[in-house]
């Protein structure tokens, strides 16, 4: 890689911004061009460093992360990793995280931080990575699905076919825009979204809350309606 990913840490406590510093400055691949203890300070850091990927915390003073994610998918898409002790497994908060378009997601260690957040190190810089090597597809994705929203799909007769939808890192969020735009009266959907278990049950019901027609975790043997 003939640049480094440039990495801006938006979180309120000091400890865990001098521990992912530390964590990411030691990765060849990844330099850390900018720190952030809330919302306001991180939206002026965007301008000044211009990040390639942001790290986030959900809990923090004045206005929370996922206020502060769905401003800046709205403004400037950029791929962030949410880094934040409410993103457990299963939580809504993740699943909301995720529909507003958060790549990705590590769940901060609940005790011993100084000697538990280390160890984090793999699978924070390997999601780092991801995320950035997707920046480029996530910004056209984000002008793609606009453009998408000013149309609406209509089935003029029925069909005996099924609709297949595959999705992995970016697909929770890509999945929820996709069928607020399609009618009720659709074909059968069946949808492989790469996730942990835990979070199937959430992100279903979620979905389920949002349209006319039902959402549920498939079953064997289930008929398609």
């Amino acid at each position: 890689m003939s640049n480094k990913i440039k990495v801006l840490i938006v979180d309120d406590s000091a400890l865990i911004r001098e521990l992912l510093t530390n964590i990411l400055n030691s990765e060849p691949d990844i330099e850390v061009v900018g720190k952030a203890s809330d919302a306001y300070f991180a939206v002026d850091k965007i301008k000044q460093v211009n990040p390639d990927v942001i790290t986030l915390d959900i809990e923090m003073p004045k206005v929370n992360g996922l206020v502060f994610l769905e401003n800046i998918m709205k403004s400037n898409p950029l791929p962030v990793i949410v880094i934040s002790s409410l993103t457990e497994k299963g939580s809504a908060t993740t699943i909301k995280a995720l529909q507003l378009g958060a790549i990705d997601f590590v769940s901060k260690p609940k005790s011993d931080i100084n000697s538990e957040f280390p160890k984090l190190r793999d699978e924070i810089i390997q999601k780092i990575k991801v995320a950035y090597n997707a920046s480029e597809k996530f910004k056209k994705r984000k002008k793609t699905l606009k453009s998408y929203q000013e149309t609406k799909v209509e089935f003029s007769q029925k069909t005996s076919k099924i609709i297949a939808i595959g999705s992995s890192t970016g697909g929770v969020e890509a999945i929820t825009t996709l069928l607020k735009h399609l009618p009720s009266n659709i074909p059968p959907i069946v949808i492989v979204q790469h996730m942990p278990e835990k979070f199937i049950g959430p992100f279903t019901k979620r979905l389920d809350s949002y349209f006319d027609f039902t959402v549920k975790t498939a079953e064997d043997n289930e008929p398609l309606k």
